[in-house]
């Protein structure tokens, strides 16, 4: 069982990734300080100063509420919310519009706005500006449907769209590669510590409890996965309609064969738990530190140290995108695993025909470490080129297909030509 001490140490270790995850949260690497919030106040300031110029209407509130909720987290959002918001105020005002020709403002109107306005919605498909077609529909409903209210309106939405885009395209445009980079070494560097601590287990009282604790571990790391694959989806989608892209397109297809390789690990170190703890239940409970032989645990743990090293080199990955090691570097990093999986082969040896349970978890157990090693390999080592020919490429290939298949047809027609051609009549 766990002691005190390595209890406080989880805790401790637990404290401070909260701690360094709220400061990062303030204050990110790669990225001045509170700049999103001094663009979100000039894209709601310069909205409001410029519908204010225009007279668009006597408190032109619309205009920086427009600008403060399109500028979004990255460009592709900032335009897709834009010209949601464009067009649920629009709608909104086409269904008042409608309803003011014929009807005032009563209870029964009201309830045949919103019905209308939120079928259009959904029909518009417009997301969380869902509401904002019968809010519009509403306020100009209750001013009797004037013209130049709802001429207004839909001016200053238009107006503080624009605003939020051009600020947001102007200055900095964000790309969070910083993020990903950060999400993907801390998840190499959880799954090291874990690693560690399963070779800590290994060397001290080994029980069922134990073993289904590790395994309870190792099945969490899935949640630090998928957080980092979100930040990484993230940087996919900053790139898109970025004028600065090429810096995200760059570096993203590393830190996607890096994520790869680690997911496919965490399943390995999950695989590995499961192996140990299937283990238990071929003894009696309280016996449970007999399923391994002292030299057996001792090279687990020497496996789940090595494991733990390679994936701490890991972790400097995706910080230092632009470097990649060398095949003598991956090898010095991976040849330690290698050597403890051989030791550990050596410790499980086991004759099938005495005991067959033992012979397949002993089996079950090296594949994971093998799958351990084929992953943090390929972590290590730079993202393959695809198979597939480049997009520019595969037009001129069509193109040269066609050309050889339409001189095929031509030489097979002309020989057939010849083949029908009577012989010349003797002289």
């Amino acid at each position: 069982m766990a002691g005190p001490g390595s209890r406080v140490r989880r805790l401790r270790g637990a404290l401070a990734g909260r701690a360094r995850a709220s400061a990062d949260g303030l204050v990110r690497r790669g990225r001045p300080p509170g700049l999103r919030t001094a663009k979100t106040v000039l894209a709601a300031v310069l909205a409001y100063a410029v519908a204010d110029w225009l007279h668009t209407s006597s408190s032109p509130v619309l205009a920086p509420l427009t600008a403060l909720l399109v500028v979004q987290l990255t460009m592709h959002e900032t335009l897709a919310s834009g010209r949601e918001r464009v067009v649920s105020v629009v709608a909104g005002v086409l269904v008042a519009a409608v309803f003011a020709s014929f009807v005032g403002l009563t209870w029964w109107s009201l309830g045949l706005v919103v019905a209308a306005s939120l079928v259009a919605g959904k029909l518009l498909r417009l997301g969380p500006q869902l509401l904002e077609v019968p809010i519009t529909a509403m306020l100009v409903l209750a001013v009797g449907g004037a013209e130049r209210y709802a001429l207004g309106r839909v001016e200053e939405t238009l107006l503080g769209a624009a605003v939020g885009i051009v600020v947001n395209l102007l200055i900095a445009p964000p790309l969070y590669i910083q993020p990903a980079s950060d999400a993907i070494a801390e998840l190499a560097e959880r799954m090291a510590a874990f690693a560690r601590d399963l070779a800590t287990a290994m060397r001290g009282e080994w029980s069922r409890p134990v073993a289904e604790t590790q395994l309870a571990r190792a099945r969490r790391l899935g949640e630090d996965v998928a957080r980092a694959d979100r930040h990484l989806a993230r940087t996919e989608e900053s790139a898109r309609l970025n004028p600065r892209g090429g810096q995200a397109r760059q570096v993203e297809p590393r830190l996607r064969s890096t994520l790869d390789a680690l997911e496919h690990a965490q399943v390995g170190l999950r695989n590995l738990t499961r192996a140990l703890l299937d283990r238990t239940f071929f003894v009696p409970e309280d016996e449970a530190a007999r399923a391994y032989t002292p030299g057996a645990r001792e090279a687990l743990a020497a496996v789940a140290d090595a494991t733990a090293d390679a994936l701490q080199d890991t972790a400097g990955v995706p910080r230092t995108v632009h470097r990649t090691p060398s095949p003598e570097e991956v090898d010095d990093v991976v040849g330690a695993l290698d050597r403890a999986r051989g030791r550990l082969a050596a410790e499980l040896v086991v004759d099938p025909a005495t005991d067959v349970a033992a012979w397949a978890q002993h089996g079950s157990l090296l594949d994971a470490v093998d799958r351990l090693r084929v992953e943090i390999r390929t972590a290590l080592s730079p993202p393959r080129p695809p198979a597939r020919a480049p997009l520019a490429d595969r037009p001129r290939r069509a193109v040269g297909r066609a050309v050889d298949r339409a001189a095929d047809r031509a030489a097979d027609r002309a020989g057939a030509a010849r083949r029908r051609r009577p012989p010349p009549a003797p002289r």
